[in-house]
């Protein structure tokens, strides 16, 4: 009996580490591919609105990073151009300048004021001489400019909100998306109950897990879509704002120009 106590002793360490340190090592790894393993034993139905919605979410967050750098930039050059055009002598001082200055919604919406203007100035009287234009100018002639800066703010105004579409569309359907696949796993699960008669948690957790994830997978595809579309939708309006007061201001100035020379 004290031999085999000897024995028992002289083995225990190996025995007893092996068995109480496999669930300190297995826990950690079971749980680092939980989200691995669910995904890899979904039905393909379920990696198919997992695959479109992870899909979405990439392209959203290219968007979302391509958006806040343009609009980021655009006003940086904006307050540079006003800054510039507030201390300029003359419009023509400022057209001629433009060519350095970085592209911006106030420099199109001056260009395509100042051409026209140009153009009407060349019809009637000598090119780049505003201040001897005839009075006849002032009649239709700043209606003219008022279209062509108008025009202007509407294609800047276009090209600042291309994309957003998709964030939209995305902050609305992902969701949904993510429905249909929540649905479909939980078909899954009452498929499995109806095939094996039993209705315990081995038979029901892949459903309702493929469940779960696609409704987690759909809001994380949702919801920064719809943030971010919210977010510069806001900060174009201000840009459109901008370009409207700029304009008013153009034209007033245009305006005194003409009634001086007249």
């Amino acid at each position: 009996m004290f031999r085999l106590l000897i024995a028992l002793q002289s083995q225990s360490p190996a025995g007893l580490g092996g068995a109480g340190t496999a669930p300190s090592g297995l826990m950690p790894s079971h749980r680092s591919n939980l989200l691995a393993d669910t995904l890899l034993q979904a039905g393909p139905v379920v990696k198919l609105v997992l695959l479109l919605l992870i899909l979405l979410s990439v392209f959203c967050w290219g968007i979302i990073l391509y958006k806040y750098l343009m609009l980021g930039r655009a006003d940086r050059n904006s307050k540079a151009f006003m800054t510039f055009f507030s201390n300029a002598s003359s419009l023509m001082e400022v057209y001629h300048a433009s060519k350095n200055i970085p592209p911006n919604p106030l420099l199109e919406v001056f260009e395509s004021g100042y051409l026209e203007l140009s153009r009407l100035l060349s019809s009637r009287s000598s090119p780049g001489r505003e201040e001897q234009a005839p009075a006849s100018l002032r009649a239709g002639g700043v209606e003219n400019v008022s279209r062509a800066m108008q025009k202007a703010k509407s294609r800047t105004a276009t090209q600042m909100e291309k994309y957003l579409t998709f964030l939209a569309t995305t902050g609305s359907t992902a969701p949904f998306i993510g429905l249909f696949g929540t649905v479909w796993g939980i078909m899954t699960a009452f498929h499995s109950i109806g095939t094996t008669g039993s209705a315990n948690l081995a038979t029901v957790a892949p459903g309702i897990a493929e469940a779960l994830i696609a409704t987690a997978v759909g809001l994380f595809a949702a919801i920064p879509a719809v943030v971010a579309y919210n977010f510069f939708l806001q900060r174009i309006r201000v840009h459109s704002k901008d370009m409207e007061n700029f304009s008013t201001d153009l034209l007033n100035l245009i305006e005194r120009q003409l009634h001086k020379a007249g």
